[in-house]
């Protein structure tokens, strides 16, 4: 019971310090290093510290057992694990990491007035419904894969991972934010009181649950472990 209970808290912890990190991101490159927006250096930077930035979120991971700030991935593991560890995902461990990301933005919008309001969804609601589905797809795909077959390189499986969630991120950012986090989308989404409109139920949370599915059965047909030859006898 202590273990659930402190995995818990390293959920609602690490979802608090995420959506912090791209503040803190945002703040460096364009308020300290005093880049623009789309200006090429600062993007250069800004990338750099997000590598950086996965990496250091996937140390914390490691070291608190398991914690983690995105439900999607604690729902592509829960499906194939047993029930009780589903409800425990479903149940508890999503809402912690919920809670500390509408907890983390408010603490933002409290010492920072003004400076962000999240992710913005700037085409139609099946379109950005669609995007957010691939890019969600995309980086389940490759995270089962990563688990699967690069599960003893801790450098090596996050290096990959980075690349891919930043290389996803990039290309639906003018779209939906590429976001593949309906956790920490939520934080932005209560602080504007967007948290119940359909664009932000269907294109953060809807799409991307239902693209977690489809690609843990996906990967299940597809990394089915190849049966063994019978022998012929002679």
């Amino acid at each position: 019971m202590s273990w659930g209970w402190r995995l818990l808290a390293a959920d609602f912890i690490i979802s608090l310090m995420w959506v912090w990190s791209g503040v803190l991101n945002k703040f460096l490159v364009h308020r300290i290093l005093g880049y623009g927006a789309h200006e090429f250096n600062g993007e250069i930077i800004r990338y750099g510290v997000s590598i950086l930035n996965m990496f250091f979120f996937a140390f914390m991971g490691k070291i608190t057992d398991g914690g983690a700030y995105n439900p999607l991935f604690l729902l592509s593991a829960a499906i194939s694990g047993d029930f009780s560890d589903f409800l425990f995902t479903i149940g508890a461990r999503i809402p912690a990491q919920v809670v500390g990301s509408v907890y983390g933005v408010r603490l933002i919008l409290r010492m920072f007035p003004g400076i962000g309001s999240g992710p913005h969804l700037s085409v139609d609601i099946a379109k950005g419904a669609l995007t957010e589905g691939l890019l969600t797809f995309a980086i389940v795909i490759v995270s089962l894969w990563l688990a699967r077959k690069v599960k003893d390189s801790f450098f090596m499986k996050t290096w990959i991972s980075s690349l891919s969630k930043l290389t996803l991120h990039i290309l639906g950012s003018d779209l939906t934010g590429g976001c593949m986090n309906p956790a920490s989308v939520i934080g932005w989404a209560f602080a504007n009181g967007e948290h119940i409109t359909k664009e932000h139920l269907i294109v953060y949370w809807l799409a991307p649950i239902e693209a977690t599915v489809a690609a843990v059965w996906v990967f299940g047909i597809l990394a089915r472990p190849e049966k063994l030859k019978p022998e012929k006898i002679n």
